[in-house]
């Protein structure tokens, strides 16, 4: 069991643990086009868990600088506004509320479950339909997470339809990641973070 103070401290509290490992994995996806839409996707979610900031009319700019920020500034995407960095290092954090919202699968964790909310609100199309596919995959990377011994492609994809109303159904011919590959990518993403952890405890001496 992984605990609090063994992790590594989040930058801005206000977001919350599960928005960072939702940028971590932006971070890996390959292509920057569906990066970018990911991205998109985390600052929906963002906004959502931190509705307080909707009350500043530049409140998406600085969902961006906040996005960026959390990135360590190395997030590759296309983002609308030049981030400020000197500005938004400068922040302070409000307290947030804990949502009373029960999760239905807690494994996914409430970020995954507020993405796709907000992918299913959005009009049919081409870009809602790239964000269920990445929803999908992020779903099954969550999954492996919890449980590596029985993967169940189309219980994820019954469960990706029952958590959005039926509103987000995978488009015909879809498949998902190959499970080794995830865990291969998420084998690799931890490596490099403990690699980071080392050289800043080097800096420090």
């Amino acid at each position: 069991m992984e605990y609090n103070t063994q992790r590594e401290q989040l930058k801005i509290t206000d977001y919350g643990r599960h928005v960072a490992k939702m940028i971590d994995y932006c971070k890996t996806i390959a292509d920057r086009e569906e990066r970018t839409a990911m991205a998109n996707v985390i600052i929906d979610v963002m906004a959502y868990v931190n509705p307080k900031i909707k009350e500043r009319t530049d409140y998406r700019h600085i969902l961006w600088d906040h996005l960026m920020m959390l990135a360590d500034y190395k997030l590759d995407v296309d983002c609308p506004y030049e981030v400020n960095r000197e500005e938004t290092e400068n922040f302070h954090p409000n307290r947030i509320p804990y949502l009373d919202r029960e999760i239905r699968y807690r494994h996914y964790g409430r970020a995954l479950e507020d993405m796709i909310r907000a992918v299913a609100a959005m009009p049919e199309g081409e870009e809602r339909t790239l964000l269920t596919c990445q929803i999908a995959h992020a779903m099954k990377r969550q999954y492996l997470q919890w449980n590596r011994d029985t993967v169940d492609d189309d219980l994820i994809a019954e469960q990706l339809a029952e958590l959005s109303e039926g509103r987000l159904v995978l488009p015909e011919g879809f498949q998902f990641h190959s499970s080794q590959d995830l865990i291969d990518t998420m084998a690799a993403a931890s490596a490099r973070a403990a690699e980071g952890k080392k050289k800043k405890k080097k800096k420090k001496k």
